[in-house]
């Protein structure tokens, strides 16, 4: 299976932004973008050419996708499912995106990011409503409860991620009961309630060449 294998803090500084990729890191001094906002390799500082709208479209998908951990086939398939759904293609797009499993678990702070989410679920500590689901990208509805299975409650990297999340952190779509270790999918999140890196718009045009 294809998958990104270089250091992902070279992706928040190829894109000049922060993705928060890499958990508390990101909140760090350490984050390598406080020190070196600029493109990764030996002409990173060099001043570029005049950007095109092409190249502007360019970046905010390539941001948007490296936020969610996604490969450009898999990317491209979640546009072409939101174009088919009824409203607006860039709304349905980014509700998509928030409905994959391991960003649920990002957002619910169970995980300290959506790499280490994807790799707990396929380690298969969680389940939804009673069933072990060990698939990333697998779309939840409202009413779906996550929850860690018995034998994973003592997992460090939950427990360290959990301690950090506050009541007022969690989406308005999403609860959390830290005793049980259980999260509910409460309903599809509206656009405004989402905190989105990037203009989905953009990536719209882009695709509509």
């Amino acid at each position: 299976m294809a998958r990104y294998t270089d250091a992902n803090c070279k992706l928040c500084r190829r894109e000049r932004t922060k993705l928060f990729l890499k958990g508390i890191k990101c909140y760090s001094e350490k984050c390598p973008i406080e020190k070196r906002n600029y493109p990764p390799g030996q002409f990173g500082t060099v001043r570029r050419p005049k950007i095109t709208d092409y190249a502007i479209q360019l970046r905010e998908k390539q941001k948007i996708r490296r936020t969610y951990g996604l490969l450009e086939r898999q990317f491209k398939n979640y546009f072409e499912l939101a174009s088919k759904k009824k409203g607006v293609t860039g709304e349905n797009l980014v509700k998509l995106l928030e409905r994959r499993f391991d960003n649920t678990l990002y957002r619910l702070g169970m995980a300290p990011s959506r790499k280490a989410a994807r790799q707990i679920i396929l380690h298969r500590h969680f389940t939804i409503n009673g069933k072990v689901v060990n698939v990333p990208s697998y779309l939840l509805k409202p009413g779906d409860v996550i929850k860690v299975r018995e034998k994973s409650k003592k997992l460090s990297v939950i427990h360290e991620s959990m301690k950090r999340v506050k009541d007022n952190m969690i989406p308005p779509w999403l609860s959390l009961d830290k005793a049980s270790m259980t999260g509910t999918f409460l309903s599809i999140p509206e656009r405004d309630q989402i905190p989105f890196i990037g203009s989905e718009q953009l990536v719209v045009e882009l695709y509509s060449k």
